[in-house]
C-alpha cells in the first residue's frame, strides 16, 4: 500500500442521473489507475454510494452531493441521505449529526447552477471543513483558481476531485492524502493534502447529457459510460 494515497473526493454512479457508469466498472477504473480511495458523492443521494462499499468496502468513502438553496455542498463519511431544497445551515446541520466532513462543490464555476458566489459562501465559510479547490469538469480554470484563492485567503483545507460521471474521467482530478481510516483522521490528513490537477475534456459534459435522456428514453447503456 502506498505511503500517499491518491484519493478521487468527487465521483458519480449510475446513481446520479446524468451518469451510467456500473459499481464494478469504476472499481475497476480504480485499480487500473492508481486510485486508493474514491469518495462516491451521487447527486442528493448517498444510498449508491453505501452499495458500493459493500462491494468494495476498503476503496470506497460513502458520500453525497447535496442541492441546497444556495448551492452544492460535498459530504464525505455519510451513514444517511441528506434531501436536497435544505437551506445551507439545515444541511450542514444534518450532516454535523452524522458526524460528516463537509466540503464545497465547484464554489465559483460559473457555468453550474450549484455553484456559488462569494456572499454565499461567506456566509457558510465558519461552518464547513473545505472548499473544492479543484474540479475536473471546470470549463474555464479561472474559476477553479478563484476557489485555491478563496480558500488560501481565509485558511481552509481543500479538496480535490474529477466530478466523474463517465469512464475517461475517474481520477482525472485526486486529492493526495496521508492514509486514514475515518472522519477524524480524514479531517487531519486533508490539512497536508497535495493535488493532482489535470482537467477533463469539454466533450465529458454532453456524456452526461446523453446519459440523461439515455434513462429518460429507456435506452441501451452506451459502451463508454460503464458496466
Amino acid at each position: 500500500m502506498n505511503s500517499i494515497w491518491n484519493v478521487d473526493l468527487h465521483s458519480h454512479t449510475r446513481w446520479s442521473k446524468d451518469c451510467l457508469s456500473e459499481f464494478e466498472t469504476i472499481i475497476r477504473l480504480c485499480q487500473q489507475r492508481g486510485i486508493d480511495r474514491i469518495a462516491i458523492t451521487d447527486h442528493n443521494t448517498a444510498d449508491g454510494a453505501i452499495a458500493m462499499q459493500k462491494l468494495a468496502p476498503e476503496l470506497v468513502i460513502v458520500g453525497e452531493e447535496i442541492m441546497t438553496t444556495e448551492g452544492e455542498i460535498l459530504a464525505y463519511f455519510v451513514r444517511e441521505s441528506i434531501p436536497a431544497g435544505l437551506t445551507p445551515v439545515e444541511t450542514i446541520k444534518r450532516l454535523r449529526d452524522q458526524d460528516a466532513v463537509i466540503s464545497v462543490s465547484h464554489p465559483f464555476d460559473r457555468l453550474r447552477k450549484g455553484a456559488w458566489g462569494v456572499e454565499a459562501l461567506d456566509r457558510i465559510r465558519d461552518l464547513v471543513d473545505a472548499v473544492e479547490i479543484f474540479n475536473a469538469r471546470c470549463l474555464y480554470q479561472d474559476d477553479n483558481q478563484q476557489a485555491f484563492d478563496y480558500a488560501a485567503k481565509y485558511h481552509l483545507r481543500g479538496t480535490a476531485g474529477s466530478d466523474a460521471h463517465s469512464r475517461p474521467e475517474y481520477g482525472q482530478a485526486m486529492t493526495q492524502l496521508q492514509p486514514f481510516t475515518d472522519a477524524k483522521s480524514f479531517l487531519e490528513a486533508l490539512n497536508s493534502a497535495t493535488y493532482v490537477k489535470r482537467l477533463s475534456p469539454a466533450y465529458v459534459h454532453g456524456l452526461s447529457t446523453l446519459s440523461k435522456w439515455t434513462k429518460k428514453l429507456g435506452l441501451k447503456k452506451r459502451l463508454w459510460a460503464g458496466g
